[in-house]
C-alpha cells in the first residue's frame, strides 16, 4: 500500500468525521454512522491486506502486508473511539 494512501485514509475519517460535527445535534447518529462505515472500510481493507499476506511467496511483502493490515486496523479502532467520545461530549 503505498504510504500517500495510508496517511489519506485517518485524515478521511477525521474530515467526514469534522463535517459531520459541524452540523447541529441532530447529526450526532450521522457522525457515528459515518465513523462506523469509514471504520468498517478500513477493516475491510486491512483484511485483504490479510488475505494478500498470507499468500505471498516473499516474507518481507508478507510482512509489509501484515505491517500494513494492523495499521488500518488501529485507526478504525482509533476512529470509532473518537465518534464514541465525540458522541459522549454532546
Amino acid at each position: 500500500m503505498p504510504v500517500v494512501m495510508r496517511k489519506s485514509l485517518p485524515l478521511l475519517a477525521i474530515a467526514l468525521c469534522c463535517a459531520s460535527a459541524c452540523s447541529d445535534r441532530s447529526g450526532t447518529a450521522s457522525i457515528g454512522n459515518n465513523a462506523e462505515a469509514v471504520a468498517d472500510a478500513l477493516e475491510r481493507k486491512a483484511n485483504d491486506l490479510d488475505a494478500m499476506a498470507e499468500t505471498t511467496a516473499n516474507d518481507s511483502t508478507a510482512a509489509m502486508l501484515e505491517g500494513a493490515a494492523d495499521n488500518l486496523e488501529d485507526q478504525a479502532d482509533n476512529l470509532r473511539d473518537m465518534a464514541e467520545d465525540g458522541a459522549k461530549a454532546r
